[in-house]
Protein backbone atom coordinates (compact mmCIF):
# COMPACT_ATOMS: atom_id res chain seq x y z
CA UNK A 1 0.00 0.00 0.00
CA UNK A 2 1.27 3.46 -0.89
CA UNK A 3 0.33 6.06 1.28
CA UNK A 4 1.11 10.21 1.45
CA UNK A 5 0.42 12.05 4.57
CA UNK A 6 0.22 15.06 4.48
CA UNK A 7 1.30 16.94 8.11
CA UNK A 8 3.36 19.36 9.28
CA UNK A 9 6.55 17.33 10.05
CA UNK A 10 9.45 18.05 11.92
CA UNK A 11 11.92 20.04 11.82
CA UNK A 12 8.88 22.20 11.58
CA UNK A 13 7.69 23.56 14.69
CA UNK A 14 4.27 24.25 13.40
CA UNK A 15 1.09 22.72 14.98
CA UNK A 16 0.39 18.74 15.05
CA UNK A 17 3.83 18.41 13.09
CA UNK A 18 4.75 15.65 16.68
CA UNK A 19 1.59 14.07 15.83
CA UNK A 20 2.32 13.61 11.89
CA UNK A 21 6.01 12.52 13.48
CA UNK A 22 4.55 9.48 15.32
CA UNK A 23 1.92 8.62 13.04
CA UNK A 24 4.97 8.51 9.94
CA UNK A 25 7.31 6.85 12.42
CA UNK A 26 4.84 3.83 12.84
CA UNK A 27 3.83 3.71 8.96
CA UNK A 28 7.97 3.37 8.21
CA UNK A 29 7.84 0.62 10.23
CA UNK A 30 5.82 -1.53 7.98
CA UNK A 31 7.80 -2.80 5.63
CA UNK A 32 4.34 -3.52 3.23
CA UNK A 33 3.77 0.29 3.22
CA UNK A 34 5.34 2.93 0.95
CA UNK A 35 4.98 5.96 2.69
CA UNK A 36 5.69 9.78 1.35
CA UNK A 37 5.24 12.71 3.71
CA UNK A 38 4.23 15.81 2.15
CA UNK A 39 5.02 18.48 4.17
CA UNK A 40 5.16 22.30 5.22
CA UNK A 41 8.50 23.85 3.89
CA UNK A 42 11.25 25.09 6.71
CA UNK A 43 12.10 28.53 7.05
CA UNK A 44 15.61 27.55 7.41
CA UNK A 45 18.07 25.11 5.95
CA UNK A 46 17.20 22.55 8.74
CA UNK A 47 18.26 19.19 7.90
CA UNK A 48 15.82 16.59 7.18
CA UNK A 49 15.14 13.33 9.42
CA UNK A 50 16.57 10.46 8.47
CA UNK A 51 15.13 7.56 6.73
CA UNK A 52 12.00 9.40 5.79
CA UNK A 53 10.69 10.45 2.46
CA UNK A 54 9.42 13.85 2.56
CA UNK A 55 8.32 16.22 -0.04
CA UNK A 56 7.93 19.75 1.26
CA UNK A 57 5.51 21.09 -1.49
CA UNK A 58 3.47 22.93 0.93
CA UNK A 59 3.79 26.52 2.70
CA UNK A 60 1.85 27.93 5.84
CA UNK A 61 -0.26 31.21 4.56
CA UNK A 62 0.21 30.47 0.96
CA UNK A 63 -2.66 30.37 -1.16
CA UNK A 64 -0.51 27.95 -3.69
CA UNK A 65 -0.80 25.42 -1.65
CA UNK A 66 -4.05 23.24 -3.54
CA UNK A 67 -2.06 23.51 -6.69
CA UNK A 68 1.21 22.32 -4.70
CA UNK A 69 -0.32 19.10 -3.34
CA UNK A 70 -2.44 18.28 -6.31
CA UNK A 71 0.64 18.08 -8.35
CA UNK A 72 2.68 16.11 -5.95
CA UNK A 73 -0.13 13.82 -4.87
CA UNK A 74 -0.39 13.43 -8.81
CA UNK A 75 3.26 12.05 -9.32
CA UNK A 76 3.26 10.25 -6.29
CA UNK A 77 -0.22 8.38 -7.47
CA UNK A 78 -1.12 6.41 -3.86
CA UNK A 79 -3.69 4.37 -2.71
CA UNK A 80 -4.39 6.61 0.45
CA UNK A 81 -3.86 10.38 0.78
CA UNK A 82 -3.94 10.64 4.70
CA UNK A 83 -4.43 14.17 6.23
CA UNK A 84 -3.78 14.98 9.60
CA UNK A 85 -5.33 18.21 10.28
CA UNK A 86 -5.99 21.49 12.73
CA UNK A 87 -8.55 24.13 11.15
CA UNK A 88 -5.11 26.44 11.10
CA UNK A 89 -2.85 23.59 9.81
CA UNK A 90 -2.86 25.27 6.53
CA UNK A 91 -2.83 29.04 7.72
CA UNK A 92 -3.29 31.51 10.23
CA UNK A 93 -4.42 34.16 7.42
CA UNK A 94 -8.29 32.65 6.64
CA UNK A 95 -8.31 32.47 2.92
CA UNK A 96 -5.21 30.26 2.75
CA UNK A 97 -6.60 28.30 5.97
CA UNK A 98 -10.21 28.03 4.45
CA UNK A 99 -8.12 26.95 0.91
CA UNK A 100 -6.28 24.00 2.96
CA UNK A 101 -9.35 22.81 4.43
CA UNK A 102 -10.55 22.33 0.62
CA UNK A 103 -7.85 20.39 -0.33
CA UNK A 104 -9.14 16.74 0.91
CA UNK A 105 -12.51 16.97 -1.19
CA UNK A 106 -9.97 17.73 -4.39
CA UNK A 107 -7.89 14.73 -3.55
CA UNK A 108 -10.78 13.17 -3.62
CA UNK A 109 -12.31 14.45 -7.34
CA UNK A 110 -9.04 13.70 -8.21
CA UNK A 111 -9.70 9.81 -7.76
CA UNK A 112 -7.96 9.16 -4.78
CA UNK A 113 -9.06 7.29 -1.49
CA UNK A 114 -9.13 10.25 1.30
CA UNK A 115 -8.79 10.42 5.14
CA UNK A 116 -8.83 12.95 7.49
CA UNK A 117 -8.16 12.79 11.00
CA UNK A 118 -9.40 15.88 12.45
CA UNK A 119 -7.55 16.68 15.69
CA UNK A 120 -10.71 19.58 16.74
CA UNK A 121 -14.29 21.04 15.39
CA UNK A 122 -14.60 24.57 15.14
CA UNK A 123 -17.81 24.10 16.67
CA UNK A 124 -16.03 23.75 20.01
CA UNK A 125 -13.60 26.03 19.54
CA UNK A 126 -14.00 29.10 21.69
CA UNK A 127 -13.45 31.90 19.02
CA UNK A 128 -12.73 34.58 21.59
CA UNK A 129 -10.07 32.87 23.71
CA UNK A 130 -8.30 32.69 20.52
CA UNK A 131 -8.11 36.20 19.65
CA UNK A 132 -10.43 35.62 16.59
CA UNK A 133 -11.97 39.50 15.89
CA UNK A 134 -14.61 38.43 13.85
CA UNK A 135 -16.60 35.06 15.44
CA UNK A 136 -19.50 35.17 13.55
CA UNK A 137 -17.98 34.95 10.09
CA UNK A 138 -14.90 32.62 11.22
CA UNK A 139 -18.11 30.23 12.60
CA UNK A 140 -19.75 30.43 9.31
CA UNK A 141 -16.68 29.46 7.38
CA UNK A 142 -15.87 26.82 9.81
CA UNK A 143 -19.26 25.15 9.07
CA UNK A 144 -18.09 25.18 5.35
CA UNK A 145 -15.09 24.11 6.17
CA UNK A 146 -16.73 21.15 7.65
CA UNK A 147 -18.51 20.65 5.16
CA UNK A 148 -16.45 20.72 2.81
CA UNK A 149 -13.78 18.00 5.25
CA UNK A 150 -16.72 15.48 5.45
CA UNK A 151 -16.68 15.23 1.57
CA UNK A 152 -13.23 13.34 1.95
CA UNK A 153 -13.55 9.35 1.67
CA UNK A 154 -13.68 9.22 5.75
CA UNK A 155 -13.02 11.38 8.54
CA UNK A 156 -11.81 10.16 12.02
CA UNK A 157 -12.21 12.56 14.98
CA UNK A 158 -10.26 11.95 18.71
CA UNK A 159 -13.69 12.36 20.47
CA UNK A 160 -16.87 10.30 20.12
CA UNK A 161 -18.95 13.62 21.12
CA UNK A 162 -17.50 15.71 17.70
CA UNK A 163 -18.07 11.77 15.75
CA UNK A 164 -21.91 12.68 17.09
CA UNK A 165 -21.67 16.32 16.00
CA UNK A 166 -20.96 15.57 12.27
CA UNK A 167 -23.45 12.90 12.35
CA UNK A 168 -26.18 14.77 13.95
CA UNK A 169 -25.61 18.42 12.88
CA UNK A 170 -23.48 17.96 9.50
CA UNK A 171 -24.94 14.45 8.53
CA UNK A 172 -21.80 13.30 8.07
CA UNK A 173 -20.77 9.65 6.46
CA UNK A 174 -18.18 7.57 7.32
CA UNK A 175 -16.91 9.17 9.90
CA UNK A 176 -15.37 6.91 12.81
CA UNK A 177 -13.90 7.86 16.55
CA UNK A 178 -10.15 6.94 16.92
CA UNK A 179 -8.41 7.21 20.22
CA UNK A 180 -5.76 10.14 19.77
CA UNK A 181 -2.73 7.47 21.26
CA UNK A 182 0.38 8.12 23.33
CA UNK A 183 3.03 9.71 20.82
CA UNK A 184 4.78 6.31 21.63
CA UNK A 185 5.30 2.47 21.21
CA UNK A 186 4.91 1.84 24.38
CA UNK A 187 4.44 3.96 27.71
CA UNK A 188 7.00 3.74 30.62
CA UNK A 189 6.24 2.90 33.72
CA UNK A 190 6.29 5.41 36.37
CA UNK A 191 9.93 5.78 38.34
CA UNK A 192 8.83 7.24 41.43
CA UNK A 193 12.50 7.76 42.74
CA UNK A 194 12.61 10.53 40.25
CA UNK A 195 9.65 12.31 41.57
CA UNK A 196 10.14 14.31 44.48
CA UNK A 197 13.63 13.64 44.71
CA UNK A 198 14.79 16.50 46.10
CA UNK A 199 12.16 18.69 44.32
CA UNK A 200 8.30 17.89 43.64
CA UNK A 201 8.28 19.42 39.36
CA UNK A 202 4.84 21.12 38.32
CA UNK A 203 5.19 20.95 34.72
CA UNK A 204 3.04 22.47 32.31
CA UNK A 205 3.63 22.50 28.44
CA UNK A 206 2.01 23.96 25.22
CA UNK A 207 1.91 26.43 23.15
CA UNK A 208 0.95 29.71 24.89
CA UNK A 209 -0.85 32.98 25.06
CA UNK A 210 -4.27 32.05 23.53
CA UNK A 211 -6.56 29.84 25.68
CA UNK A 212 -3.71 28.11 26.78
CA UNK A 213 -2.13 31.01 29.64
CA UNK A 214 -0.06 30.84 32.63
CA UNK A 215 -1.05 33.40 34.65
CA UNK A 216 -3.53 31.67 36.52
CA UNK A 217 -0.98 28.68 37.34
CA UNK A 218 1.69 31.37 38.54
CA UNK A 219 -0.60 32.62 40.98
CA UNK A 220 -1.34 29.57 42.63
CA UNK A 221 2.09 28.05 42.60
CA UNK A 222 3.03 31.19 45.28
CA UNK A 223 0.12 29.41 47.88
CA UNK A 224 1.78 25.75 46.93
CA UNK A 225 5.31 26.65 47.37
CA UNK A 226 4.24 27.95 51.01
CA UNK A 227 3.38 24.44 51.96
CA UNK A 228 5.55 22.16 49.73
CA UNK A 229 8.84 24.54 50.00
CA UNK A 230 10.52 22.11 47.31
CA UNK A 231 8.13 22.39 45.10
CA UNK A 232 8.86 23.82 41.34
CA UNK A 233 6.83 24.81 38.34
CA UNK A 234 8.19 23.86 35.06
CA UNK A 235 7.30 25.76 32.28
CA UNK A 236 8.29 23.51 29.11
CA UNK A 237 7.84 24.72 25.08
CA UNK A 238 6.91 27.83 23.23
CA UNK A 239 4.48 30.96 22.25
CA UNK A 240 1.28 30.22 20.36
CA UNK A 241 2.18 31.53 16.75
CA UNK A 242 -1.04 34.41 17.89
CA UNK A 243 0.62 35.41 20.72
CA UNK A 244 4.79 35.83 20.29
CA UNK A 245 6.61 37.72 22.82
CA UNK A 246 4.09 35.73 25.49
CA UNK A 247 6.57 33.46 27.19
CA UNK A 248 9.44 36.08 27.52
CA UNK A 249 7.14 38.87 28.98
CA UNK A 250 5.51 35.69 31.49
CA UNK A 251 9.63 35.44 32.39
CA UNK A 252 10.42 38.70 32.83
CA UNK A 253 7.70 38.87 35.35
CA UNK A 254 8.85 35.73 37.38
CA UNK A 255 12.40 36.69 37.06
CA UNK A 256 12.35 37.16 41.06
CA UNK A 257 11.59 33.56 41.33
CA UNK A 258 14.00 31.14 41.10
CA UNK A 259 11.45 27.99 41.94
CA UNK A 260 9.91 29.06 37.96
CA UNK A 261 11.71 27.43 35.47
CA UNK A 262 11.27 28.09 31.46
CA UNK A 263 13.04 25.52 29.10
CA UNK A 264 12.38 26.91 25.96
CA UNK A 265 11.19 24.24 23.12
CA UNK A 266 11.83 20.53 24.22
CA UNK A 267 13.30 18.45 21.56
CA UNK A 268 11.66 15.03 20.89
CA UNK A 269 14.52 12.77 22.83
CA UNK A 270 14.11 15.12 25.76
CA UNK A 271 10.36 14.30 26.79
CA UNK A 272 10.38 11.46 28.51
CA UNK A 273 13.00 12.63 30.66
CA UNK A 274 10.72 16.25 31.47
CA UNK A 275 7.76 13.74 32.31
CA UNK A 276 10.00 11.06 34.23
CA UNK A 277 10.94 14.06 36.44
CA UNK A 278 7.44 15.62 37.13
CA UNK A 279 5.58 14.92 40.02
CA UNK A 280 2.14 16.24 38.09
CA UNK A 281 1.24 17.91 35.15
CA UNK A 282 -1.30 21.33 35.35
CA UNK A 283 -3.16 22.11 32.25
CA UNK A 284 -4.68 25.22 33.50
CA UNK A 285 -6.72 26.36 30.41
CA UNK A 286 -9.91 28.57 29.56
CA UNK A 287 -10.99 26.56 27.24
CA UNK A 288 -10.01 23.52 24.98
CA UNK A 289 -9.51 22.78 21.17
CA UNK A 290 -9.61 19.27 21.05
CA UNK A 291 -8.44 15.78 22.66
CA UNK A 292 -4.93 16.52 24.42
CA UNK A 293 -1.77 15.64 23.21
CA UNK A 294 -0.09 16.97 26.62
CA UNK A 295 -2.70 14.20 28.54
CA UNK A 296 -1.71 11.68 26.79
CA UNK A 297 1.98 12.52 26.81
CA UNK A 298 1.17 12.37 30.93
CA UNK A 299 -0.85 9.10 30.18
CA UNK A 300 2.44 7.37 28.79
CA UNK A 301 4.77 8.03 31.15
CA UNK A 302 2.09 7.79 34.26
CA UNK A 303 2.07 11.57 35.76
CA UNK A 304 -0.99 12.77 37.90
CA UNK A 305 -2.95 15.36 35.91
CA UNK A 306 -5.11 18.67 37.13
CA UNK A 307 -7.27 20.13 34.54
CA UNK A 308 -9.56 22.77 33.85
CA UNK A 309 -12.79 21.54 34.78
CA UNK A 310 -13.73 21.78 31.34
CA UNK A 311 -16.17 19.18 28.94
CA UNK A 312 -13.70 18.17 26.69
CA UNK A 313 -11.38 16.85 29.95
CA UNK A 314 -14.07 15.56 31.25
CA UNK A 315 -14.83 13.55 28.37
CA UNK A 316 -11.64 12.58 27.60
CA UNK A 317 -10.95 11.20 31.00
CA UNK A 318 -14.69 9.36 31.17
CA UNK A 319 -13.56 7.69 27.98
CA UNK A 320 -9.93 6.68 28.03
CA UNK A 321 -9.78 5.93 32.18
CA UNK A 322 -7.57 8.63 32.50
CA UNK A 323 -6.65 9.71 36.44
CA UNK A 324 -7.61 13.48 36.56
CA UNK A 325 -8.62 15.89 38.92
CA UNK A 326 -10.69 18.75 37.96
CA UNK A 327 -10.79 22.73 39.15
CA UNK A 328 -13.07 25.76 38.39
CA UNK A 329 -12.15 27.38 35.74
CA UNK A 330 -10.21 30.53 36.21
CA UNK A 331 -10.11 29.90 40.34
CA UNK A 332 -6.37 30.19 41.20
CA UNK A 333 -7.65 29.24 45.07
CA UNK A 334 -9.38 26.27 43.30
CA UNK A 335 -6.51 25.31 41.42
CA UNK A 336 -3.96 25.90 44.63
CA UNK A 337 -5.47 22.90 46.40
CA UNK A 338 -6.34 20.29 43.96
CA UNK A 339 -2.05 20.68 43.17
CA UNK A 340 -1.84 20.53 47.18
CA UNK A 341 -3.80 17.18 47.36
CA UNK A 342 -1.54 15.71 44.91
CA UNK A 343 2.02 16.63 45.57
CA UNK A 344 0.94 16.04 49.69
CA UNK A 345 -0.27 12.58 48.98
CA UNK A 346 2.22 10.06 47.67
CA UNK A 347 0.00 7.40 47.86
CA UNK A 348 -2.49 9.08 46.03
CA UNK A 349 0.33 10.51 42.83
CA UNK A 350 0.97 6.77 42.81
CA UNK A 351 -2.37 5.86 42.42
CA UNK A 352 -2.99 8.05 39.53
CA UNK A 353 0.19 7.80 38.47
CA UNK A 354 -0.64 3.62 37.67
CA UNK A 355 -4.04 4.76 36.48
CA UNK A 356 -2.90 6.66 34.05
CA UNK A 357 0.21 4.39 32.59
CA UNK A 358 -2.70 1.09 32.37
CA UNK A 359 -4.62 3.72 30.37
CA UNK A 360 -1.61 4.06 27.90
CA UNK A 361 -1.39 0.51 27.90
CA UNK A 362 -4.62 0.68 25.46
CA UNK A 363 -3.64 3.02 23.12
CA UNK A 364 -0.55 3.13 22.10
CA UNK A 365 0.70 4.47 18.61
CA UNK A 366 1.30 1.10 17.11
CA UNK A 367 -2.22 -0.05 17.79
CA UNK A 368 -3.57 3.25 16.69
CA UNK A 369 -1.77 2.95 13.24
CA UNK A 370 -3.18 -0.60 13.02
CA UNK A 371 -6.68 0.64 13.22
CA UNK A 372 -6.03 3.00 10.47
CA UNK A 373 -4.32 0.50 8.14
CA UNK A 374 -6.91 -2.15 8.71
CA UNK A 375 -9.90 0.27 7.24
CA UNK A 376 -7.55 1.42 4.73
CA UNK A 377 -7.42 -2.14 3.59
CA UNK A 378 -10.64 -3.26 4.16
CA UNK A 379 -11.96 -0.47 1.95
CA UNK A 380 -9.49 -1.02 -0.63
CA UNK A 381 -11.19 -4.38 -1.00
CA UNK A 382 -14.42 -2.99 -0.75
CA UNK A 383 -13.64 -1.05 -3.80
CA UNK A 384 -11.82 -3.65 -5.95
CA UNK A 385 -15.01 -5.87 -5.20
CA UNK A 386 -17.63 -3.32 -6.58
CA UNK A 387 -15.34 -3.53 -9.65
CA UNK A 388 -15.90 -7.16 -9.75
CA UNK A 389 -19.30 -6.59 -8.81
CA UNK A 390 -19.56 -4.32 -12.08
CA UNK A 391 -17.96 -6.42 -14.74
CA UNK A 392 -20.25 -9.49 -13.61
CA UNK A 393 -23.09 -7.23 -14.92
CA UNK A 394 -21.38 -6.79 -18.56
CA UNK A 395 -22.63 -8.97 -21.15
CA UNK A 396 -20.47 -11.96 -22.12
CA UNK A 397 -20.04 -10.80 -25.34
CA UNK A 398 -18.20 -8.01 -24.45
CA UNK A 399 -14.51 -8.36 -25.27
CA UNK A 400 -12.21 -9.58 -22.62
CA UNK A 401 -15.06 -9.63 -20.27
CA UNK A 402 -13.54 -12.62 -18.52
CA UNK A 403 -10.48 -11.65 -18.84
CA UNK A 404 -10.61 -8.56 -16.73
CA UNK A 405 -13.17 -10.40 -14.10
CA UNK A 406 -10.30 -12.99 -13.69
CA UNK A 407 -7.53 -10.32 -12.96
CA UNK A 408 -9.70 -8.28 -10.72
CA UNK A 409 -11.02 -11.17 -9.00
CA UNK A 410 -7.22 -12.47 -7.92
CA UNK A 411 -6.64 -8.84 -7.09
CA UNK A 412 -9.23 -8.74 -4.46
CA UNK A 413 -7.53 -11.77 -2.98
CA UNK A 414 -4.06 -11.76 -3.35
CA UNK A 415 -1.89 -12.00 -0.54
CA UNK A 416 -0.58 -8.75 1.57
CA UNK A 417 2.71 -10.34 1.11
CA UNK A 418 4.67 -11.27 -1.79
CA UNK A 419 4.86 -14.79 -0.72
CA UNK A 420 2.18 -17.31 -2.06
CA UNK A 421 -0.66 -18.34 0.42
CA UNK A 422 0.14 -21.42 2.19
CA UNK A 423 -1.94 -24.84 1.05
CA UNK A 424 -5.19 -24.92 1.75
CA UNK A 425 -6.01 -20.86 2.06
CA UNK A 426 -8.01 -20.12 -0.45
CA UNK A 427 -8.89 -16.47 0.60
CA UNK A 428 -5.38 -14.92 2.09
CA UNK A 429 -5.91 -11.87 4.10
CA UNK A 430 -5.37 -8.71 3.60
CA UNK A 431 -3.78 -7.82 6.39
CA UNK A 432 -2.20 -9.81 9.45
CA UNK A 433 -0.84 -8.81 12.49
CA UNK A 434 2.80 -9.01 12.72
CA UNK A 435 2.20 -11.52 15.99
CA UNK A 436 0.25 -14.06 13.31
CA UNK A 437 -3.48 -12.86 14.57
CA UNK A 438 -6.23 -12.20 12.38
CA UNK A 439 -6.50 -9.84 9.23
CA UNK A 440 -8.22 -7.31 8.36
CA UNK A 441 -11.61 -8.79 7.50
CA UNK A 442 -11.40 -11.33 10.42
CA UNK A 443 -15.19 -11.71 12.82
CA UNK A 444 -14.91 -8.96 15.25
CA UNK A 445 -13.10 -5.96 13.58
CA UNK A 446 -14.78 -2.77 14.65
CA UNK A 447 -14.60 -0.52 11.14
CA UNK A 448 -16.62 2.20 13.76
CA UNK A 449 -15.59 2.24 17.49
CA UNK A 450 -18.85 2.94 18.27
CA UNK A 451 -19.98 -0.32 16.92
CA UNK A 452 -21.39 1.30 13.58
CA UNK A 453 -20.01 -1.51 10.71
CA UNK A 454 -19.93 -0.99 7.13
CA UNK A 455 -23.11 -2.22 5.45
CA UNK A 456 -23.23 -6.34 5.00
CA UNK A 457 -21.23 -6.86 7.57
CA UNK A 458 -17.98 -9.77 7.97
CA UNK A 459 -18.09 -13.28 8.82
CA UNK A 460 -16.32 -15.42 10.69
CA UNK A 461 -14.20 -16.71 7.15
CA UNK A 462 -12.79 -13.34 7.09
CA UNK A 463 -14.79 -12.21 3.99
CA UNK A 464 -17.90 -10.80 3.65
CA UNK A 465 -20.64 -13.28 1.93
CA UNK A 466 -20.62 -10.50 -0.97
CA UNK A 467 -17.21 -10.91 -1.07
CA UNK A 468 -17.41 -14.63 -1.51
CA UNK A 469 -20.58 -14.94 -3.47
CA UNK A 470 -18.52 -12.31 -6.34
CA UNK A 471 -15.68 -14.46 -5.74
CA UNK A 472 -17.09 -17.70 -6.66
CA UNK A 473 -18.97 -15.91 -9.68
CA UNK A 474 -15.25 -14.58 -10.91
CA UNK A 475 -13.91 -17.92 -10.53
CA UNK A 476 -16.79 -19.87 -12.21
CA UNK A 477 -16.21 -17.22 -15.43
CA UNK A 478 -12.52 -17.10 -15.47
CA UNK A 479 -10.78 -19.32 -18.16
CA UNK A 480 -8.60 -22.17 -16.91
CA UNK A 481 -5.14 -20.71 -17.40
CA UNK A 482 -5.68 -17.76 -18.74
CA UNK A 483 -2.03 -16.78 -18.55
CA UNK A 484 -2.36 -13.50 -16.37
CA UNK A 485 -2.05 -12.41 -13.31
Amino acid sequence: MKICLVTAFPPSRRGLNEYGFHLARELQRDPLLSLTVLADQLDDNEPELEDYHVVRCWRFDALTNPVRLVRAIHDIKPDVVWYNLLFSSFGGKPVPAFLGLAQPAISRLTGHYTHVTLHHLMDNIDLADSGVRFPRLYRTAGSVATRMLLMANSISVLLPVYRRTLIEKYRGENVHFRAHGILGGRPEPPNFTQRGNPEHRILAFGKWGTYKRLELLIESFSTVVRRVPNAELIIAGTDHPKTPGYLKQIAEQCADQPQIKFTGYVAEEDVPALFQTSTLTAMPYHSSAGSSGIAHLACAYGVPMVASDLPDFRRLAEEEGLAMEYFEVGNAQALAERLLAILENPEHQMEMALQNVSAALRMSMPEVVRQYLENFALRQQLDQLGRVARLRKLPRWVPLRDRLLGRSSRKLFRPRSSEPAEEGEDFPLVHRDPDGGGGVLAAGVSVDHEGVGLHGGVDGSGLGSAAQSAAAGAEHSRPQDDGTE
